[in-house]
């Protein structure tokens, strides 16, 4: 099993409140933050010391998505709606009135948005104009997590019932539901080959549900001390890396399950409260986000053979 090298690069600093959220810009070289600041903040990995304010909002942000191939930028505001900006120009193209309840997650696939909310709802809407296109609610209790699996056309919604539901991607229609964890699923990812699906809960638990067997469960690791934030895979699938209320990050073997490296404070001066979002910028960039203000930009190297 390889084993990991891990160093701190960078720290990007300016936010004046609570870090929830990062999404890439496609390059490998910028990437977006948010939190409850209402900042929509671009920052480059060159020059970490100049943040470019995108835009205000007047509420917490929790959630992002890039469509690059547009280079727009979507971004939910909490009990507001969801905004639309290009970009090169920073103007605002499109926002819309959703909801009243939190916006907790968001994915654009296809020329649509994917909202998860505080009240239980998805959300599909198109993306310029922001248009909603269907809305359901299969839970009374927050839809947190969103991950769509192209390949077969299904979408995973985490929910704070504990359930994950299986959606066909095209009707909506349910086609699953799994009793996955003892209490709030936060976070549900895909690996990259489609194989799994990873989830994380506020019980601590990390699970590996294998795709091809209708989700049967594969794996069930206690991955961290307190609720698990975050979840995501690097580009190539090798790793994935966790993060937590506990304030630190995990980065795992994704074929074995097995931990690699624990990113903390004492051992690589990370972050001194939650850890609340992750986000490969290349196979061994990990950028992560904390209610400290901060990001963390963590360069992590396999050390094959020793």
């Amino acid at each position: 099993m390889p084993r990991l090298a891990v160093q701190k690069q960078h720290t990007f600093s300016g936010h004046r409140d609570c870090l929830y959220t990062l999404a890439p810009t496609g390059t490998g070289e910028s990437f977006f933050s948010a939190g409850a600041d209402g900042l929509v903040v671009q920052w480059q990995l060159a020059t970490p010391d100049q943040g470019q304010l995108l835009a205000k909002a007047d509420a917490s942000i929790y959630a992002m998505a890039y469509e690059q191939q547009q280079d727009w930028l979507f971004f939910g505001q909490n009990y507001d709606g969801i905004r639309l900006i290009e970009i090169n120009s920073k103007k605002n193209l499109s926002s819309l009135q959703v909801t009243k309840s939190a916006i907790f997650s968001l994915e654009a696939w296809d020329g649509k948005i994917y909202a998860g909310t505080g009240s239980g709802h998805l959300l599909v809407l198109q993306q310029n104009p922001l248009r909603v296109l269907h809305e359901i609610q299969l839970s009374e209790k927050s839809l947190r997590g969103i991950a769509l699996h192209a390949g077969w056309q299904e979408l995973a919604a985490a929910y704070s019932d504990g359930k994950i539901r299986i959606l066909d991607l095209n009707t909506l229609a349910l086609k699953q539901e799994i009793e996955a964890h003892q209490n709030s699923v936060f976070t549900v990812q895909y690996s990259p080959d489609g194989r799994y699906l990873l989830s994380g809960s506020r019980d601590a638990h990390i699970k590996a549900w294998s795709v091809a067997d209708r989700y049967e469960l594969a794996e069930s690791i206690v991955g961290h001390m307190y609720t698990i934030n975050h979840l995501s895979y690097s580009p190539d699938g090798k790793l994935f890396a966790s993060c937590s209320m506990d304030k630190s990050v995990k980065v795992w073997d994704a074929a074995a399950f097995k931990l690699l490296k624990v990113i903390d404070k004492v051992r690589y001066a990370g972050h001194g409260t939650s850890v609340n979002r992750l986000l490969w910028l290349n196979n061994s960039t990990l950028a992560s986000a904390s209610d400290d203000r901060t990001i963390s930009i963590w360069n992590i190297e396999h050390q094959e053979g020793i």
